[in-house]
């Protein structure tokens, strides 16, 4: 099989660009008065993407440990943060709560599947590394936004409920239990529904852009699937994580219920 792939050059990412054009006269027809949020959704999408992509040819250029470590504590900041960025509802500590889940959830997977399993050498190779990192990352965040949101919302909406129960004698786990149920499962429903439908409904961008770069389509699906657990092993850690702390964070030590210390985001 060739190895070879089609360059695209700037003409066809300017073609490439004109089919947000469709989504724009939709939103008009349609009054949905997404224009602005369509535009600059785009404009940032593309700047970023462009800049990304000269800095990880740079990167994948000198090859040095502490540039990709200093890469990835990046990334992991910015995942940390926009994973609250989403949440209705924050609480005092939640963005530390948040990258200590996605960061632990995800150095561990991101470990276990380069060293563990790919055995790349050295262990430290951006082109493995970075990409895969931002894959299980942006699942992450996915994950413990949702359950953040679930879990913040379940208990204002269950207060009476759980406050009855903590008055009654049980202790901030029982009381606290089915709503933690709930805000876990809630954080792990988008990566089940992708596993559910991946190679029938959907093709994932990682083999498709293997497929596309000239590599063997069994290769190519034999790294979407050790991603794909790493990705899912992840999620579920960093959704468990966030819902714990944030658990730990709105019940104290007396077991009683803080939703005083909660507040909407602005």
């Amino acid at each position: 099989m060739t190895t070879s792939y089609i360059p695209i050059d700037n003409g066809q990412l300017a073609l490439a660009a004109m089919l947000i054009l469709i989504n724009l006269v939709l939103s008009i027809a349609l009054q949905l008065r997404l224009e602005k949020q369509l535009g600059i959704a785009s404009l940032r999408m593309t700047v970023q993407l462009l800049l990304i992509g000269y800095i990880l040819k740079w990167i994948f250029t000198l090859q040095s440990p502490w540039l990709v470590l200093a890469v990835t504590l990046a990334m992991t900041l910015l995942a940390g943060q926009s994973a609250i960025a989403r949440t209705k509802r924050r609480y005092r500590g939640m963005f530390w709560n948040s990258f200590v889940s996605i960061f632990a959830s995800s150095a561990l997977m991101i470990g276990v599947t380069v060293v563990g399993i790919i055995r790349v050498e050295p262990w430290y190779n951006p082109q493995y590394v970075i990409p895969m990192l931002g894959m299980v990352l942006g699942n992450a965040l996915t994950g413990t936004s949702l359950a953040l949101d679930r879990l913040t919302e379940d208990l204002t909406v269950r207060r009476d409920q759980i406050e009855s129960l903590l008055a009654l004698g049980a202790t901030r786990w029982e009381a606290a239990q089915q709503t933690i149920q709930e805000a876990i499962r809630t954080g792990m429903i988008p990566t089940i529904n992708q596993m559910m439908v991946m190679g029938t409904v959907s093709l994932p961008g990682m083999m498709t852009g293997q497929i596309i770069a000239g590599a063997s389509p069994t290769d190519a699906v034999r790294y979407q699937i050790v991603l794909i657990f790493a990705i899912a092993a992840g999620t579920g850690l960093a959704t468990i994580g966030i819902v714990l702390l944030g658990f730990r964070s709105l019940f104290n030590v007396q077991h009683q219920l803080r939703l005083d210390l909660l507040h909407f985001n602005d």
